[in-house]
Order: structure tokens, then C-alpha cells, then sequence
């Protein structure tokens, strides 16, 4: 699966998706209900993750999974977030994104280096959870995007953009991390070198830019979408609200 990061062109996972924001999906993979569903061509997938079982206890020892924080993710209470919206994979992984916060600092993740004077990192917190009785491989499917007139002329051009989301706001290379696991959700584990969300846990996600912005940026300008073709057939950006 996917290393601790995910660069602007991150290497995806050999899942591709579907995306299901409501209304009602009946399919031979057993996905449940949703409202309004748009297919997409499934790539090969003949080395899919093995996903038996249904958990694993939060005291297992040995290294820190992979996309999780070095730290491991501490317990965390609910947290206020926006509207929820969920995206299914054509295997019937499950995942619900509701967006927390967005913001900059000058350090958002432990590998985050020290920014230049007069510049900042931008990041974005979110829930996601997954919304199954199954394990399912951990995806970050949300990006961080940020105005386009808020990044270096230096680095200008490692912004882009995307169908769907303003003209004036690009995605920079960034990276994600759980942080934290809300209520009794159990921690990710590592299953066949797969870092894998057990069944039904929630858990907080960390998206941050690794390229620094201008520390001018308001946090009211950031915003998170889903974009990538594994989860919205047309490509285009679909807004993770925040509340």
C-alpha cells in the first residue's frame, strides 16, 4: 500500500473507486446504500490486499504501521466536523470523510522542516472512518488546496490545479497521517505489509503541505477535495465541507 506520504503525485494504491454521496447502490459486491453513485473502469486489481478478520487489539506491539503517526494514534474524543460524505471503492471498501479544521503552522507533522521567515505550512484535519464490518486498506482520499497566489514564485509551478476546484487554488505535494483514533476505534494494524483501518473505527487524518506557503495564508482559504479518479469517474474536485 501506500508509504507514510502521499506526494502531489502520490502513488495510489492499486484500488481504484466509485464515489457514493447518497441514494442506494445494489451490486454483487454487497456495497449497502447510497444516494447518487458514479461508476468508474476498474484497473487490474490481481493482487488485491488481504482482508480477513475483524480488528486488532490496540496494545499490539512491534513498529508503528505505515501512514500513521510515528507517535502511534492517541485516543481522541469526537470531534465537531462538517457534513459527512462517503466513497466506495469497486472491491466495496467504504470510507466516510467529514472535514474538522484547516490551518497553518510552522511544524504540522513530526517531519515537518523548518519553514523559511515569512513562510508557513499549510494543513487540514478530518475524520475518516471506516464504514464497514470488515478491515479495508488505509486510504487518504482527501487533498489539501490552498490559493494559488499563497505559494513561493519558487514553487508556483509544483502547484496544481484540478477540474472541479477554483481556478485560483492548486494542490501542492503534501503529506497525510492518522493522528488519532476517536472513541473505542481500534488502532491500524499491518496485514500483509498493508497498514489496514479495523472494522468501524474513526480516525483523525493530518493532510499537510510540504512545500511551505506564505504565512499571510487564512485558514478560511484551505480547503480539502476529493479529486482522484479512484473515488470521482469525472475527476472532478468534490469539497469536503468544513463545519
Amino acid at each position: 500500500m501506500s508509504n507514510s506520504y502521499r506526494s502531489h503525485r502520490r502513488r495510489k494504491k492499486a484500488t481504484t473507486g466509485k464515489l457514493g454521496l447518497a441514494g442506494a447502490l445494489t451490486g454483487a459486491l454487497g456495497i449497502g446504500t447510497v444516494a447518487a453513485v458514479i461508476f468508474v473502469v476498474r484497473p487490474d486489481t490481481s493482487n488485491p490486499p488481504s482482508m480477513a478478520g475483524t480488528g486488532r487489539d490496540t496494545s499490539q506491539s512491534g513498529p508503528v504501521p505505515s501512514g500513521v503517526a510515528s507517535s502511534g494514534p492517541a485516543p481522541a474524543s469526537a470531534p465537531k466536523v462538517g457534513r459527512e460524505l462517503s466513497f466506495t471503492t469497486p472491491e466495496g471498501y467504504g470510507y466516510t470523510l467529514a472535514a474538522i479544521r484547516t490551518g497553518t503552522d510552522k511544524r504540522p507533522l513530526s517531519t515537518s522542516q523548518p519553514p523559511k521567515d515569512g513562510e508557513t505550512y499549510a494543513y487540514a484535519d478530518y475524520v475518516l472512518t471506516n464504514d464497514q464490518r470488515r478491515p479495508i486498506p488505509l486510504d487518504f482520499p482527501a487533498d489539501l488546496f490552498v490559493p494559488r497566489d499563497s505559494v513561493p514564485s519558487s514553487a508556483r509551478e509544483r502547484c496544481m490545479p484540478q477540474p472541479g476546484v477554483p481556478e485560483d487554488m492548486c494542490t501542492l505535494p503534501n503529506h497525510s497521517e492518522v493522528t488519532a483514533r476517536i472513541g473505542d476505534a481500534k488502532t491500524p494494524f499491518t496485514q500483509d505489509g498493508d497498514t489496514v483501518l479495523p472494522a468501524g473505527g474513526s480516525y483523525i487524518v493530518r493532510v499537510a503541505s510540504d512545500l511551505s506557503v506564505s504565512a499571510n495564508v487564512a485558514s478560511r482559504d484551505l480547503r480539502l477535495y476529493v479529486w482522484d479518479v479512484r473515488f470521482t469517474s469525472d475527476r472532478k474536485g468534490v469539497q469536503i465541507p468544513l463545519p
